[in-house]
């Protein structure tokens, strides 16, 4: 199994930016699908981007040409990039991997995200 860790959350001004980084260990990373979720406070838990270990990517329509996937399998990590920030952005940020052939999902303990002026 894999175990994941996230960093890079904090407090930031609208049309600011952040980085996200998730730090994957325990297991063979280029085996598993990354996912960035988000979950504001209250509501459901939703998809932000998703990237392949080939490096294929999505995102959902209210991140798209603003945030963006990436991963390093040589270092373990994923990351998120996330410019152009909104208020409505504001939420805890979890990190998700699915091995390819299981499909068993792995969650890292989130970082939180705050938008405001």
């Amino acid at each position: 199994q894999v175990q994941l860790v996230e960093s890079g959350g904090g407090l930031v001004q609208p049309g600011g930016s952040l980085r996200l980084s998730c730090a994957a260990s325990g297991s063979v990373f280029s085996l598993y699908t990354m996912y960035w979720y988000r979950q504001p406070p209250g509501k459901q838990r939703d998809l932000v981007a998703s990237i392949s270990s080939g490096g294929s990517t999505n995102y959902a329509d209210s991140v798209k040409g603003r945030f963006t996937i990436s991963r390093d399998n040589a270092k373990n990590m994923v990351y998120l990039q996330m410019n152009s920030l909104k208020p409505e952005d504001t939420a805890v940020y979890l990190c998700n991997g699915r091995h390819v052939i299981t499909k068993r999902d792995y969650w890292g303990q989130g970082t939180q995200v705050t938008v405001s002026p």
